[in-house]
């Protein structure tokens, strides 16, 4: 996928704080450890550095929701993030992200901490993560 229809993915998924430019994608995607997973139309954005990994954005569109495409996703940057090296991975969700948050706590990951106001307007970001190693 291009940056191009990166952030238009990303948009159509994403309003708060607001959708990431092709110009942040482009240079997210030149950045050492950055990888990008797609899957049906849905694509994720992850980072490897020092034994850690990020999950830095996943994005779905609303019609193939509810379809295992984010399970997947999430599957394979679990994957891929050890095959990297990493043995523990972090991301963050907005605490309003009921779906995104049941999503993940599925995939095994754990509250490991939470910035208050992050997203603004009230909107928390938990910050959750994952041993690599763990069984779900």
């Amino acid at each position: 996928m291009t940056p191009e229809a990166l952030a238009a993915l990303h948009a159509s998924c994403f309003r708060v704080p607001r959708p990431w430019t092709a110009a942040e994608f482009a240079a997210l995607a030149a950045s050492p450890g950055v990888f990008l997973l797609t899957e049906a139309g849905g694509f994720l954005l992850g980072r490897v550095a020092a034994g850690e990994a990020e999950l830095l954005t996943l994005a779905v569109p609303g019609p193939a929701r509810r379809r295992g495409i984010g399970r997947a996703l999430v599957a394979g940057f679990e994957r891929e993030a050890a095959r990297r090296g990493a043995a523990t991975a972090f991301l963050e969700v907005a605490s309003d992200n009921a779906a995104a948050s049941a999503l993940y706590r599925g995939a095994g990951w754990h509250q490991a901490g939470r910035r208050a106001g992050y997203y603004g307007a009230g909107i928390d970001a938990l910050i959750l993560r994952r041993g690599l190693g763990e069984s779900r």
